[in-house]
């Protein structure tokens, strides 16, 4: 009797305390609001915190802003949570913030930008593509397509990885490559792409650091100013208005780094490290995949409903 009444009381306590709390994972990215690129990344999240059950609070600054997302880093350490994901643009504005989080014993996953520096910060691995080679492919093709004179259009000038894409790019193609800043507002972007095109008649490829904010208004541009046809234009990342571009045989090829994925599987990651110590044992190569005239109908739907 004495044995089936501890067991009784330990069923009792059992069911007052509760199943484990969750764990507590926070995710911390550069993304702009306005961002469509960013959406989809956040829907990865959140389908990993359906699946895994776990606690998970996605943050962002409302512009592309090192001080402000260093901020939001530091307050995630503060809270003290069971893994942290982080994207790093900037690898001297966010590195010490990064640091401290592993020095206080929080496993970080980085996704997205800063595969270069994931590991000299202490991550466990990163999530995402290499910016440099999927500019240099990107460029490399374009050349094929007998590219001569081309534009990098950045709309997050100070992104470091958006830098490292133009110059993969510029590598790759070999021509004449000039950078063209703008905002990621797709009116300035299409503006600018215009007055470029009639500034100089010999620019026959542009490459889009973005697809809903560059590729598309690019697209637009070179239509508004009758070259359609004439003008390459490719874009990383995908949209549904850029594939249907694509598909349309308006646009050259979309750059797809997966970032549905850079969003779930660092989650999925570090619940399974909370729960059972499991990781991968190197980084994770999400893309990068060039999606053609061939590939774009059919993924132009799942980029609608915020997947691809």
């Amino acid at each position: 009797m004495t044995l089936l009444k501890t067991l009784a009381a330990a069923a009792v306590a059992l069911s007052v305390a509760g199943p484990a709390a969750a764990e507590k994972i926070i995710v911390v990215t550069h993304g702009q609001a306005n961002d469509p690129f960013w959406s989809v990344v956040k829907n990865g999240v959140e389908e990993a915190a359906k699946e895994t059950g776990a606690d998970v609070d996605y943050r962002a600054p409302e512009t592309f802003d090192m001080v402000k997302m260093g901020q939001l880093i530091d307050a995630a350490v503060n809270q003290q949570p069971d893994g942290l994901v982080v994207s790093i643009p900037d690898a001297d504005a966010l590195g010490p913030s990064i640091e401290r989080a592993v020095q206080a014993g929080i496993p970080v996953i980085s996704m997205n930008a800063g595969s270069d520096v994931s590991k000299k910060l202490g991550a466990l691995l990163h999530v995402g593509q290499d910016e440099f080679t999927a500019g240099k492919r990107a460029g490399e093709k374009l050349k094929e397509m007998g590219g001569k004179d081309a534009l990098c259009v950045n709309q997050e000038v100070g992104n470091v990885s958006l830098d490292q894409r133009c110059a993969g790019f510029k590598e790759g193609f070999g021509g004449k490559v000039e950078v063209l800043p703008t905002s990621n507002d797709p009116t300035d972007v299409k503006s600018k792409v215009q007055a470029a095109l009639q500034s100089n008649a010999d620019i026959d490829t542009i490459l889009g650091l973005g697809a809903a904010t560059v590729g598309e208004p690019a697209v637009q541009a070179v239509e508004a100013v009758g070259r359609g046809g004439k003008v390459n234009v490719a874009s990383f990342d995908l949209s549904a208005g850029f594939l249907k571009d694509v598909a349309d045989g308006k646009a050259a090829f979309a750059i797809d780094q997966q970032q549905y994925l850079q969003g779930y599987l660092p989650v999925v990651f570090l619940h399974m490290y909370a729960k059972y110590g499991l990781i991968p044992a190197s980084d994770v190569a999400s893309g990068p995949n060039l999606i053609t005239k061939d590939k774009a109908s059919q993924v132009i739907e799942l980029s609608a409903k915020g997947i691809r």
